[in-house]
């Protein structure tokens, strides 16, 4: 009989205990820089009702839903349909239309978790996938852009990414791009649809899909045009457009705002950056560290999603850190992890009890500490093992050490072996670790 697939499905993955390890040490540093920046942890369900997210992310974003299907007496229920979140943003939008009440004024949250996308699986393209999110709600002030840009980039920073590029625009700019081109109203969604995908087909494959979309060649021209233009010339023409002129100012004002504390990395307008949300209303950004494909973090402004689910107007901006476009530029060439400070070896089994008293009197200090539970009585095996793990010290508690009272450590980087009275085992390994 054939085997069952031991392979996770399709553009989902395996952790490995190292790999746990690493992920959690980036995602404890970028919480420790949100939290420095005032920003307050919380949490959604994995699942959303479905009208919940619908209608919410475009064209593609629909389409690329993982809805749950109902079986049995929950097909026959009425239940409303449900669906995997797709990003952080909708259910955190509804998670502030529930709780506004109890929220802070001008609440800062972050919330690091899984989201499903039912893409087609590729390099570095996942279906199931992580996202580190900031958002500022009850604010219309640049500050707050400028607040979630200056977070995204200290967390880069801090994970050692520090060539980074900001590439800022305003929804409102393209709007008065498209006004100025004299895009149909109802061909300007598509418009921006296709325009986002520019650093992935190029100006050319956005020439052939605004075609495609049946744009005028006329517009198509002065769109492939002004793509190939300085950018300067692009602010002239901008500012032809009431719309266009007010986006400029967004811009400027968070652009000002951020550039002089950006100690590296640098922030610049790009015009024809779009980010596909349907959601955004003002400045837009996504950050680029060499290396990459594609960004490693993104956000904007999105003032009028709020409003949708609480029937009033209320401000809000964010950020996302592709965290785990982040992991791989970090895990090439990154050194093991230490995670057992010490190994604890069992003599017989009538030791077994001694070796659990020590491990639990180190733990109870915060030493990492490993008992050997593989029943071989041989102390050399005990050993490799315990060098397999990369741990520190190895203790050593055997008939001789019990009946003086003393235990042996081992140090297992030179090799160096003493003896030391046992009541004095915890403060010498706190000494030797630095605690």
């Amino acid at each position: 009989m054939k085997g069952n697939n031991t392979k996770p499905p399709s553009g989902t993955r395996d952790f490995l205990p190292q790999d746990v390890k690493s992920r959690d040490r980036v995602f404890s540093t970028i919480k420790e820089v949100f939290e420095n920046y005032g920003f307050l942890p919380m949490d959604t369900p994995s699942f959303e009702r479905i009208e919940t997210l619908n209608e919410k992310y475009g064209e593609d974003g629909d389409k690329l839903m993982f809805k749950i299907l109902r079986r049995g007496e929950q097909a026959l229920s009425g239940e409303t349909d449900l669906a995997l979140r797709y990003d952080l943003t909708i259910p955190f939008v509804r998670f502030v239309a529930e709780y506004q009440d109890k929220l802070p004024k001008i609440f800062r949250r972050y919330q690091i978790g899984p989201v499903w996308r039912a893409d087609r699986p590729g390099k570095a393209r996942f279906r199931e996938f992580y996202q580190c999110d900031i958002d500022v709600v009850d604010s219309a002030s640049p500050l707050a852009d400028a607040e979630v840009i200056l977070a995204l980039t200290e967390a880069l920073s801090r994970l050692n990414l520090k060539e980074f590029t900001v590439q800022l625009n305003s929804r409102k700019v393209l709007g008065g791009l498209l006004e100025i081109y004299d895009v149909p109203t109802a061909l300007r969604k598509g418009v921006l649809v296709t325009i986002d995908k520019l650093d992935k087909i190029g100006v050319k494959g956005v020439k052939n899909e605004l075609l495609e979309r049946s744009v005028p060649e006329k517009i198509v021209e002065q769109i492939v045009k002004g793509i190939e233009s300085p950018v300067s010339d692009i602010i002239k023409r901008v500012e032809k457009s009431e719309t266009g002129r007010i986006g400029l100012s967004e811009m400027w004002n968070v652009l000002n705002l951020v550039d002089p504390l950006l100690k590296i990395g640098k922030i610049e307008f790009s015009p024809f950056l779009v980010r596909g949300l349907d959601y955004y209303t003002g400045p837009i950004f996504e950050i680029f560290v060499p290396g990459a494909q594609s960004a490693v973090a993104g956000g904007g402004r999105y003032d009028n999603l709020i409003g949708s689910f609480t029937g009033k107007q209320i401000p809000a901006c964010g950020g996302s850190l592709g965290v785990e476009r982040i992991l791989a530029l970090l895990s090439n060439g990154e050194p093991p992890t230490i995670s057992t400070q010490v190994f604890v070896t069992v003599w017989d089994k009538s030791f077994e009890g001694d070796a659990l008293e020590i491990a639990s009197e180190l733990r109870s200090k915060d030493i990492s500490t490993e008992v050997y539970v593989g029943g071989s009585k041989k102390l050399s095996n005990q050993l490799r093992l315990a060098s397999e793990r990369s741990a520190l010290y190895c203790i050593i508690y055997g008939p001789d050490e019990k009946g003086k009272k003393e235990v042996g450590i081992k140090n297992l980087a030179t090799s160096e072996q003493t003896r030391l009275p046992k009541d004095q085992l915890l403060s010498t390994l706190l000494g030797l670790l630095g605690k």
